[in-house]
């Protein structure tokens, strides 16, 4: 991430947070974190803070245009180009495919996918202003999942979503490429997190990958950072898999 100015759009906590902190780490230049939590998106901002780099945040609820524009609008001012847009923002519903509500799917739909397509045309519009580094204005990577491919018990309507990110991820990169925009998404498979540790989720995800275990956040990160790094110049409209042989595509 060298020299990148990069905002994370779900930052403040989980992988989103992680992205953030490993950006600096990789040689970012400035760090924006858009969060509806205000406190846990200035928290997550504080290896930014601590390394003397630009850090900006923004507390929003995505789920309209109005407050998602406005919110990156603020965070790209502040740190003057958005070289790299991260959207990790999402709600991971579990329930029975036949107990799944309108109320369900309104909120599902809301945040994990017109939030990140809000985000996406938000960090577009600022994108295109800017100046060129060699042929890129800028990169979009959208977190997706496998279970957008697989099909995954009281989790219909998550998947659903995750499926819909990786069209709307296509689309995006194929209209604006012409702007020197590359967009991609990231589909991890089940992470060994904290939470998946407290609820007993490992030996699950051992058994569903060949490899025996549940992957690092950190190895999910690392691929985002190389699709919204500088060594990616060419690479658009592709969804990169990372699920340790859980799913082969």
């Amino acid at each position: 991430m060298q020299g990148l100015s990069v905002v994370v759009v779900g930052g403040g906590a989980g992988l989103g947070a992680l992205i953030a902190e490993m950006a600096v780490r990789n040689g970012a230049a400035a760090i924006g974190i858009i969060d509806i939590n205000a406190a846990a998106a200035e928290a997550a901002l504080a290896p930014a803070r601590a390394a003397g780099l630009p850090a900006a945040f923004a507390a929003c609820d995505i789920r309209t245009a109005e407050a998602a524009h406005a919110a990156f609008a603020q965070v790209a001012e502040e740190l003057g180009r958005v070289d790299t847009l991260v959207n990790s923002a999402a709600i991971y519903p579990r329930k029975p495919i036949l107990e799944i509500t309108d109320a369900d799917w309104d909120a599902s739909n809301a945040i994990n996918v017109k939030g990140t397509y809000h985000m996406m045309v938000a960090g577009v519009r600022q994108m295109r202003q800017q100046d060129p580094k060699g042929h890129v204005r800028g990169r979009i990577v959208n977190i997706t999942s496998v279970d957008a491919f697989k099909a995954h018990p009281q989790n219909a309507h998550y998947a659903a979503t995750k499926a819909a990110v990786v069209s709307l991820t296509k689309s995006m990169a194929h209209e604006v490429a012409p702007d020197g925009i590359l967009v991609n998404s990231v589909a991890p498979a089940g992470m060994a997190t904290q939470k998946a540790k407290e609820l007993g989720f490992l030996g699950e995800l051992a058994k569903a990958s060949p490899l025996a275990r549940g992957g690092e956040p950190e190895e999910m990160a690392e691929w985002v950072l190389m699709a919204g790094g500088p060594k990616n110049t060419y690479m658009t409209g592709e969804n990169i898999i990372v699920s340790g042989g859980y799913i082969y595509a």
